[in-house]
């Protein structure tokens, strides 16, 4: 059996027929027997997708042949196409459902007026050079920080993508403002957003991770300053990058060490659950009692 692979990337780039893209691009990943998600809008691209690393090597290939893709950074990962149900491809009004469609303004090279893109060693350096006075600001929704995240990271109070405009603009983050801040979340994409966010809203010094918390923890592990599991939006649920990597999740229930989310047993409900092993084997502790969307968007970066 061929190797299988699942592809994380995003791209940025004016695209004057969503529809086409999406009709291209349906009958593209259809026709290498890929599955995943690919969301498309007037601001470019985004998708994740598994299947036969052949396959996925032509589609990238293919992918990176229409102009504003060209520079597309896709991020390999393991897993396999059996982690996503199906291929489905849309349209929607943005990439990521920060609340702002007529707010974010791209151009060929990206993101208009966004953070300052860091390699993973240069932000070590940055770091390095800069010590505490450098804060981490987790980009992603609060559920996934709780069994990853960067070390002494700053992480919003927020459920979804959609309310990170209304945090930042409460003040509670005002005095950060001349701080060095690097935002990161899972592929870079929500961090493309976030990081304009800021950057309108006064942050003076705002960076964001090029590839996100992948790129830096498949160069780095959990021995620098990444620490614990990647939450991710497919039937891997977590990923690890190294032998050792800490579990930094509690139990629900029993506030017991674990990583491991389950969706809500209430039918109606997207929610999702963090139990240890022991737990989980008692359905009734399935029922959640918070609001943590699995499906707070179809974001996959």
């Amino acid at each position: 059996m061929e190797l299988q692979k699942v592809i994380l990337y995003y791209g940025f780039a004016p695209l004057p027929d969503p529809e086409a893209i999406r009709l291209w691009q349906h009958k593209l990943a259809e026709e290498l027997n890929l599955k995943g998600r690919i969301l498309i809008s007037e601001h470019g691209i985004n998708g994740t997708l598994g299947g036969n690393m052949s396959d996925l090597k032509k589609y990238v290939s293919a992918t990176k042949k229409y102009p504003g893709f060209k520079r597309i950074d896709f991020k390999w990962s393991e897993g396999t196409g059996a982690d996503f149900p199906r291929l489905k491809v849309k349209v929607k009004p943005e990439l990521v459902d920060f609340g702002l469609p007529v707010d974010i303004k791209v151009n060929e090279r990206g993101v208009v007026n966004g953070g300052k893109h860091l390699k993973p060693y240069e932000v070590n350096k940055l770091v390095e050079e800069r010590g505490d006075e450098v804060l981490f600001f987790d980009g992603r929704n609060g559920y996934e920080a709780k069994i990853g995240r960067f070390k002494n990271a700053i992480v919003p109070d927020v459920s979804h993508t959609r309310d990170f405009v209304s945090e930042i603009q409460s003040g509670k983050y005002d005095h950060l403002k001349e701080k060095p801040i690097v935002t990161y979340c899972t592929g870079g994409i929500r961090c493309e957003i976030l990081s304009s966010v800021m950057v309108d809203r006064g942050f003076k010094e705002v960076y964001q991770i090029d590839g996100g918390i992948v790129r830096y923890a498949q160069k780095y592990g959990d021995d620098e300053l990444w620490q614990g599991s990647l939450y991710t939006f497919d039937g891997r649920m977590t990923l690890d990058f190294s032998d050792h990597t800490p579990v930094l999740g509690e139990c629900e229930k029993c506030g017991g060490a674990t990583k491991q989310f389950y969706n809500c047993g209430k039918i109606s409900c997207h929610s999702l659950i963090l139990l240890c092993d022991e737990c989980a084997q008692d359905s009734a502790n399935k029922a959640c009692t918070h609001e943590f969307s699995s499906r707070d968007s179809e974001m996959v970066g």
